[in-house]
């Protein structure tokens, strides 16, 4: 009777908590179906007028497809930075491994602020890297951490008797890797890779720092505009972005699902 109760009460404590940290979110939806001129919650009526504003803007359009682009590159440079530092942390014997592990995790424990800043006074004096150049490169540095920390999990879960095998009957060290090692670790890839797309994707003080007129990201023009212009199309937007990250992390949980 007792365990019943416990259980009972476990389960109303975590809906209960997952409806508090789920309401700001889902006061976007009706915010962005509104149809009056301005945020008002509750809406006074419902319309999509401001989510087809959005979808027809040129200027919400070019900052949505720069960040993709952004997202794509770092993303790519991100994991493939990070899959030889995972093997080389994992698989080999460096000396001094957990400073190196120490050194790795550090942009995620600096304040973006202060990374924003410090790349910023960096990439001054780099006058040949371009604006979106050196939002790639910024986004890189933020995301290779989570990268190396989900691939360095999923490596360490991989029988390493596996590889042993395949180089005890000939296999070079690079055959190991692409025929055995890379299918095993593909799910943490596809994880890393999301994770770190969605990083880059709503990063706001990297761009806002490292950006110009020429080369405004989706975060920075939503930020302009709830400066500027607070009217329900940034809950539009918001929305959209929402929609998008909620399905990375369904494909995030997918992948994860199938590495277990």
């Amino acid at each position: 009777m007792k365990q019943r109760q416990i259980g009972m009460f476990t389960r109303v404590s975590a809906i209960a908590v997952l409806f508090f940290l789920a309401i700001p979110i889902l006061i976007i939806f009706p915010l962005a179906l509104n149809s009056s001129d301005y945020l008002s919650f509750p809406p006074q009526g419902f319309s999509l007028r401001w989510v087809t504003a959005v979808l027809s803007s040129p200027d919400w359009i070019g900052s949505s497809w720069l960040s993709l682009k952004i997202a794509t590159m770092s993303t790519g440079l991100s994991v493939a930075i990070s899959i030889p530092t995972a093997l080389a942390l994992v698989r080999g014997k460096l000396p001094f491994k957990q400073g190196i592990y120490a050194l790795i995790l550090l942009p995620m424990i600096v304040p973006n602020i202060i990374a924003a800043i410090a790349m910023f006074f960096f990439f001054a004096d780099l006058r040949f890297l371009s604006a979106v150049s050196a939002i790639v490169l910024g986004h890189v540095v933020l995301s290779v951490s989570i990268a190396v920390i989900i691939l360095s999990s999923t490596l360490q879960g991989v029988d390493r008797r596996l590889e042993q095998a395949a180089l005890s009957m000939g296999a070079s060290a690079f055959t190991t890797f692409q025929r055995v090692t890379l299918p095993l670790i593909y799910p943490g890839i596809a994880s890393a890779a999301i994770f770190a797309f969605l990083g880059s994707f709503d990063e706001l003080l990297v761009a806002m720092y490292l950006g110009n007129h020429g080369a405004v990201t989706l975060p920075v023009r939503i930020w302009t505009s709830v400066n500027f212009q607070l009217d329900p199309s940034i809950a539009a937007v918001s929305a959209l972005l929402v929609l998008v990250s909620v399905s990375a992390l369904l494909g995030a949980n997918f992948f994860s699902s199938r590495s277990r």
